[in-house]
């Protein structure tokens, strides 16, 4: 690379945002991402069109990236194929399964086929109504390598949430489970999922998952033949065994459709506060892309890392922890309540087990953590460990206290920002910086974020809108049944001309780390003064008696606000001044 950067991360961060076209390459090369070759010996025909033009895609103007380039997303997950292990599985009582790199492939093949049996082609939709298991992961991998397009939800939706979603998509194969545990409980799903299959236009195909079996007492629902009660189903097993009969005799078990870059790979969903939620599309490409960045460049992991995030399927967590096959690090999963009753410690318990190195989970389980009192540095060998993420709200600075005071004083915990919108981040971990309390330690490379102030002009001195104004990867290629871009240009780009709004509260510190502050249309105004909800729950978290809170506006006339806080109490204790 021939243009000076400078020795620090802010310098470099600068020239990643000024200088994208040449970011990017980087990455891929460096990731070794797989795609055809061209005679040219790149990849690609253009690295990006339209860098000027932050706005929703167009197919002339763009912005669009690594124009004539073609790949596919679960090719470069499934580049490895030896038996070092790609997933383990734990839920409640410990762990279930493991598949080796492998086995993965081979599992993934016979799905892959069963779902070209029933007529599953490039860009027709298979939903997945799934706990966080290797059969979600599976299915998932099997859609991609077709070039179909994957939703997925958390069984825990009633299925009127799950047909706000995937009514919209309207999905050829449904993968869905029979049930999940949760808190020493089993519960059934199959009454939801047969209503769900009931009223899916176009459903061909029903996969049922055997989660619980038959042979269980399932809350929920009776235990009744789930083939008896839901149409077109197949059992998993039975649907892999067809699969396994359509694989060819000879060569490759799975035929990877290389498609171009931004071709539909996930459809996410808003939180459809408003109406339906909005179906998010997301590119192969841009995905790829970005997720192998922020895994490799911001949490530095690698083949010898085993990484877990608590999340459901539902969450872009999710997405974004399945891309680590990409690396060769083995991913694990875990399924149920993270504080399971009668045992707390669960998922300290499994970082012990398996020897996790990345251990990510959410700020909120943070909080309950400390306030139901544990202390896994002194009950657990935590010395494989060496990153906690931190995501689904900002974390307080009480929050890092409790993690080197209590979990580990040496490893790097990293609060991360992003969203569903972007299925990755805009904030992270920086390995070579310190960590400072409170703060995100730095904006992410390729990233050209800043605060704008209410004038719109940007600002360094103090909290205000975070804002991305140079376009990147892993902008949604589009919304669903939006032809004409209306609802994706006013999600993002009413407020200001060209600059993408993402509806954070945040503000630059002089580490050049960030702060947030919540969501920005969540800030309450009493008196005039504009506070982020994450302020007062920094102060409330201080307190050991209140387990969880809320904070809202309520107007009292004259245009002002007051601000009422909710609280839940721990056990025994009552409010008082």
């Amino acid at each position: 690379m021939a243009r000076a950067i400078g020795d620090d991360y802010t310098s470099l961060w600068r020239w990643s945002v000024d200088h994208p076209e040449e970011l990017w390459p980087q990455v891929w090369r460096y990731c070794g991402v797989i795609a055809d070759e061209r005679d040219t010996g790149a990849a690609w025909d253009e690295v990006v069109r339209g860098l000027d033009r932050m706005a929703p895609p167009d197919p002339e103007r763009g912005p669009r990236w690594f124009l004539g380039a073609r790949l596919n997303y679960a090719e470069n997950l499934l580049r490895f194929r030896d038996d070092r292990p790609a997933i383990v599985a734990w839920d409640e009582r410990g762990r279930q399964r493991a598949l080796t790199y492998a086995g993965l492939y081979d599992e993934v093949a016979c799905v892959a086929a069963a779902l070209r049996g029933e007529g599953v082609g490039i860009g027709d939709r298979v939903a997945g109504f799934l706990p966080n298991g290797p059969e979600a992961v599976i299915a998932m991998l099997a859609t991609a390598s077709i070039g179909a397009i994957w939703s997925s939800c958390s069984p825990d939706f009633g299925a009127s949430g799950a047909l706000d979603r995937f009514g919209q998509i309207e999905p050829k194969v449904l993968v869905a489970t029979d049930g999940y545990r949760f808190n020493g409980q089993v519960i059934d799903t199959r009454p939801r999922v047969r209503e769900i299959a009931a009223r899916l236009a176009g459903l061909r195909r029903v996969v049922l998952v055997e989660a619980i079996g038959g042979g269980e007492t399932a809350a929920g629902g009776a235990n009744a033949d789930a083939a008896g009660v839901i149409p077109n189903v197949l059992t998993w097993s039975a649907f892999a065994d067809a699969g396994t009969r359509r694989l060819p005799a000879e060569g490759e078990a799975i035929h990877f459709e290389r498609l171009p870059f931004d071709h539909p790979l996930f459809v996410m969903y808003s939180s459809g506060t408003t109406g339906l939620p909005k179906g998010i599309v997301h590119g192969a490409g841009g995905t790829l892309l970005q997720h192998l960045k922020e895994l490799v460049l911001h949490t530095d992991l690698s083949r010898e890392d085993r990484i877990l995030y608590y999340t459901t399927c539902g969450w872009m967590m999710w997405n974004w922890l399945v891309s680590s096959l990409a690396v060769g690090a083995t991913i694990v999963l875990y399924d149920g309540s993270p504080l399971p009753r009668g045992n707390p410690n669960a998922l300290w318990d499994l970082a012990q087990a398996e020897r996790l190195s990345v251990f990510g989970t959410s700020a909120r389980w943070i909080a309950l953590a400390e306030k139901g009192g544990l202390r896994p540095r002194e009950t657990h060998d935590l010395s494989a460990l060496r990153c906690i993420l931190s995501t689904g709200s900002p974390l307080s600075p009480f929050g890092f206290d409790y993690i080197y005071r209590d979990v580990k004083a040496d490893v790097h915990l990293a609060s991360i920002s992003g969203g569903t919108d972007i299925i990755s981040c805009f904030a992270l971990g920086v390995p070579t910086l310190p960590v400072w309390r409170g703060e995100l330690q730095g904006r992410g490379l390729g990233m050209r974020v800043a605060i704008f102030d209410e004038t719109g002009r940007e600002t360094t001195e103090r909290p205000g809108e975070l804002v991305c104004t140079r376009p990147f990867p892993s902008m949604p290629v589009s919304f669903w049944n939006d032809a004409g871009g209306a609802r994706y240009h006013a999600a993002y780009f009413d407020r200001y001309a060209g600059v993408w709004r993402h509806g954070d509260w945040a503000e630059l510190t002089p580490h050049d780390g960030l702060v947030i502050h919540g969501r920005s249309d969540a800030t309450l105004n009493p008196g005039g003064v504009r506070i982020g909800t994450a302020e007062i729950y920094r102060q409330v978290e201080e307190l050991p008696e209140i387990v969880e809170s809320v904070a809202v506006g309520q107007e009292i006339g004259g245009g002002d606000v007051r601000v009422l806080l909710f609280v839940r109490l721990r056990d025994g204790v009552r409010l008082d001044a």
